[in-house]
């Protein structure tokens, strides 16, 4: 700033765009004026000098001042490259104009002498602390040069060689520069190398989650699934499923299935796929079934059975379900009457041993007892010679002497009549007519008289008011019946009969479709790390007649869960783990058909990828939780029955299982597990709320019944919901699958102490040696110690690090869960030809159905068969083969 006392001196006169313009402004004696003493900026860069003259820099220099002060104007940036400047032989009238582009890109100009400044090329620094992450970078500002005016002094061949053309030379770059943009650059790829080790290699896994932290808390979770579970939207989901009949493959059922289909899509299931398979079913035809007591001539009835139950339905319901056999022999046949108690193999020897005739007979035998499988009372009735067989329900078993009958109680009425299939579910599982393989169009098919599934003879099911009849009409005939084998039919003497009995005719005609479509419906939530891995719940839909226990408590169950599940990931942006699958079973009824059919086609994925499987059947009749179970679930059953708490007795359910001494209780042949545990292996579990019984598989198990008798209020329906919410979170979303790896090792003690304990009451142990599978046992226990080691470095290493998980330890925690999983399905008899000798469909060599036990759980079932056939070679090669399989999958948890 100039001194005060300076003189003033005025400023240059400014001239005029014209008088600028009209000529050379050299013209003009006064110009330039003499410079402002003020004006302290080296010459060259004053605006005069920069617009409007030229001046000479050195004394050969050939450039002189434009005609006269020209506008300045924009050019494009695409006209030239940002590292040349064109050297054309346009008028130096632009020199003006250059120059002042110069200045502000501070470019060098080639003629002033003046050295390249270097200290325009830079104007910071690259931060040496990277902790600081000072951002404030910027792209240096390029020095360079223009052709000296020597340099453009071209000959005239290269004039000539130009002409109309313009030439581009590669920029001078200043050294200082040049190596100031290598560090800089260096340092750019140093820093983004830092950030990829950072977040892309061994240092955070891909979710960069905290253990037990996501976007939703997990004890949020847990609370919103317990808390959104309603009682209501259950009964009235029951109370449209039981509206109508749904045999598997009729209208009814079809119509369920499209509804469900439409609730997976409405609660934002991903993937909902409706899956048909084409299988063998039958249908009883319009006045095609009865049962008559002929008479001596045998040419008409003197008495016919009235069959049906009466109607409970009413008009809204449609047409009730006759009473037949699902799957049974159609024929109609005549023989003299014989009673045979439960109908076991042991009860029909027991008249052989007695001389009484069973050839040709019709066999009367009641449910339950020691032969519960109804299907394989009709094969023993058929192997001890007899041509048709008639199951009842005893009021002994099922009825008035255990409690109030239904419609106001448990039990079955006079009129109840028990349905069922009676296709030898514990021989062939699935479709009888493609054992092995799925039902699809196209497969090949067994006819009914080759497959081993179907019983050769016919049978009906009938009330007890009717067998009431025909026990009374063989008073006096055979032998009486010993005190056990008497039922608790009112009026009745028993006796046994023979072949002197009077003739009863029994005729079951029926449609029979061998390929009958049937609809599996299925959605998903798929999961975010290891989305290949699945939770699958399953529930079938079919009944017999109305089901509301069996099945559609379950259903509205799991839709419930469905319906809760969805909302969390639409409303709440959750997602698990582990993808969670849920499956609507259709023809269960029939012999499990859905799921095992659903299995078969898609074996190796279920070995490979199926985590668990829960299944629920008979979910809701009662009061007390049972679970049927692999042994891997017993730890996370735990911990989920003390969330729940039971209003009526204001406990938790882990205190109430805990006061009845409640163990897991072992898997039969009886619900959709069974291809899931003993094809697949696939660990499973089976959850309920039982009461002491209901009208099962009868009309009478309607949504009357359920609201009035089996659960007021609902309650158990939603503390099964609960449950089941609870658990699909525990093995869906847990970093470590929640499995008893320790249990399983325990539990395989105390089977084969069952296994020997049943050899022992059978006088047998000797005939064989068990020590393979004891020595392999004890190879489990040991890898199973050293396997969950793991499990507990990989707690200490994330809770040391702040919950922070690498993606290497991460990598080894899912490889961890995949061997834990697989275990089970290393259980599995997998060689060409293997699994139970002739029953090859079921694999593990642990659970499976034994071949006269049906519904019963069995454990090492291949080695009891081989007992009861007295096989003892083949007893022996079982066993050293199971204990193998054993000790091969114990060495996997380690390998």
């Amino acid at each position: 700033m100039p001194s005060e006392k300076s003189q003033y001196i005025s400023a240059p006169p400014i001239p005029s765009y014209d008088e600028a313009t009209r000529g050379n402004s050299s013209s003009r004696p006064d110009w330039p004026p003499p410079a402002s003493p003020i004006d302290t900026r080296p010459e060259r860069e004053t605006e005069a000098e920069s617009l409007l003259f030229s001046r000479n820099r050195q004394a050969n220099s050939s450039r002189h001042a434009p005609d006269g002060y020209r506008p300045p104007y924009v050019e494009s940036d695409d006209e030239g490259s940002q590292w040349t400047l064109e050297d054309d032989n346009s008028d130096d009238g632009e020199d003006a104009q250059v120059r002042r582009e110069m200045q502000e890109l501070e470019v060098e100009d080639p003629l002033d002498g003046a050295s390249s400044r270097s200290s325009a090329s830079w104007t910071k620094r690259i931060a040496s602390s990277l902790p600081q992450w000072k951002w404030r970078w910027r792209l240096p500002r390029l020095t360079v040069r223009l052709p000296r005016q020597n340099e453009t002094e071209n000959t005239p061949e290269q004039e000539s060689e130009s002409s109309g053309t313009r030439r581009f030379r590669l920029p001078s770059i200043n050294s200082a520069a040049a190596i100031l943009l290598v560090g800089r650059l260096l340092a750019l790829f140093l820093i983004l190398g830092f950030l990829y080790l950072l977040f892309m290699s061994d240092l955070f896994t891909n979710m960069t989650r905290r253990l037990g932290g996501q976007m939703l808390d997990p004890e949020v979770v847990r609370r919103f699934v317990q808390q959104n579970v309603d009682s209501g939207t259950m009964r009235n989901t029951l109370m449209h499923f039981t509206s109508y009949s749904h045999m598997a493959g009729t209208e009814g059922d079809y119509a369920l299935a499209m509804d469900v289909r439409n609730d997976f899509i409405k609660y934002g299931l991903e993937d909902v796929v409706v899956d048909q398979y084409y299988v063998y079913l039958n249908y009883p035809k319009e006045g095609g079934r009865a049962i008559e007591i002929m008479s001596e001539d045998g040419k008409e009835a003197t008495w016919a059975a009235a069959l049906e139950e009466n109607e409970v339905g009413g008009e809204t319901a449609g047409r009730q379900t006759p009473v037949f056999h699902g799957h049974s022999k159609a024929g109609d046949v005549r023989g003299p009457l014989i009673y045979a108690n439960y109908g076991s193999r042991e009860d029909f020897k027991r008249l052989a041993d007695k001389g009484i005739d069973t050839k040709g007979a019709i066999a009367l035998v009641r449910y339950y007892g020691t032969q519960g499988d109804r299907a394989l009372k009709i094969k023993a009735a058929e192997l001890a010679g007899f041509a048709g067989c008639i199951i009842y329900s005893d009021p002994a078993e099922d009825g008035f002497l255990k409690g109030e009958p239904a419609p106001n109680g448990r039990y079955m009425p006079a009129d109840g009549v028990q349905r069922g299939a009676v296709s030898l579910m514990s021989w062939v599982v699935g479709d009888v007519l493609t054992p092995g393989w799925e039902s699809k169009e196209g497969q090949p098919r067994m006819t009914k008289e080759q497959t081993p599934g179907l019983v050769k003879i016919p049978s009906l099911p009938i009330a007890w008011r009717d067998a009431q009849v025909l026990l009374q009409h063989i008073q006096g005939f055979g032998d009486p019946c010993p005190d056990e084998w008497h039922g608790g039919v009112p009026d009745v003497e028993w006796w046994t009969g023979n072949s002197s009995s009077p003739v009863v005719r029994l005729k079951n005609e029926q449609d029979e479709e061998e390929k009958q479509e049937i609809w599996n419906i299925y959605g998903k939530i798929t999961g975010m790390e290891q989305n290949e891995k699945s939770i699958i719940i399953g529930n079938h839909r079919d009944a017999w007649a109305f089901g509301a226990t069996d099945p559609n408590s379950a259903t509205a169950v799991m839709l419930e869960v469905a319906r809760i599940f969805g909302e969390l990931v639409n409303r709440g942006g959750w997602r698990p783990l582990r993808t969670i699958e849920f499956m609507s079973w259709d023809a269960e009824e029939y012999n499990l058909i859905g799921s095992t059919e659903y299995v078969e086609n898609n074996l190796e994925a279920l070995q490979k990828n199926a985590f668990a499987y829960i299944n629920l059947d008979l979910a809701v009749n009662g009061q007390e939780f049972h679970a049927a179970a692999s042994p891997v679930f017993r730890k996370v059953l735990n911990k989920v029955l003390d969330r729940v708490i039971d209003p009526n007795f204001n406990a938790s359910l882990r205190t109430l299982w805990d006061d009845r001494n409640a163990e897991l209780e072992g898997l039969g042949a009886g619900s959709d597990y069974v291809a899931f545990q003993d094809i697949a292996g696939t660990s499973s579990i089976d959850i309920s709320f039982d009461g002491a019984a209901h009208p099962y598989h009868s009309a009478y198990d309607n949504f009357e019944w359920m609201e009035r008798v089996g659960d007021p209020g609902f309650i158990y329906h939603n503390l099964l919901g609960q449950v089941l919410g609870l658990l699909i979170l525990e093995l869906a979303d847990r970093p470590i699958l929640p499995f008893d790896m320790g249990n399983y090792a325990l539990s395989l003690g105390r089977y084969l102490g069952n296994l020997w304990q049943w050899g022992e009451e059978k006088g047998v142990n000797g005939r064989y040696n068990l020590d393979p599978i004891k020595d392999s046992i004890q190879e489990v226990e040991k890898a199973i110690t050293a396997f969950e080691r793991w499990e507990n470095g990989w707690e200490q290493t994330v809770v040391a690090s702040s919950g922070w998980e690498p993606v290497g330890l991460g990598q080894r925690r899912c490889d961890y869960n995949n061997r834990m999983a697989n275990f089970e399905t290393g259980l599995l008899d997998l060689e060409v030809g293997g699994g139970i000798p002739n029953r090859t469909q079921f694999k593990h060599v642990i659970f499976g159905p034994q071949l006269w036990s049906g519904y019963d759980e069995a454990y090492f079932p291949a080695i009891r068969d081989a007992v009861d056939a007295e096989d003892w070679p083949l007893a022996q090669k079982i066993i050293d083969k199971t204990a193998g399989i054993i000790s091969n999958a114990a060495k996997a948890l380690l390998e």
